[in-house]
């Protein structure tokens, strides 16, 4: 699972700048790259947030 968020993470990561600075999107199209890449970052960031090994 972990893996699977980490992985997420680096490919919106990487998706968002793509999306941001070469693909040349413009008007609806860029917010709509921009909200769903953005929303992935947030949401794998969560998981791996909630399933972080505390200190015991």
């Amino acid at each position: 699972m972990r893996f699977l968020a980490w992985l997420l993470l680096a490919v919106s990561v990487v998706a968002n700048v793509y999306a941001n600075t070469f693909a040349g999107y413009t008007g609806a199209t860029h917010v709509v790259a921009s909200v769903v890449t953005g929303a992935v970052v947030l949401g794998s960031a969560a998981v791996l947030w909630f399933t972080r090994r505390r200190a015991a």
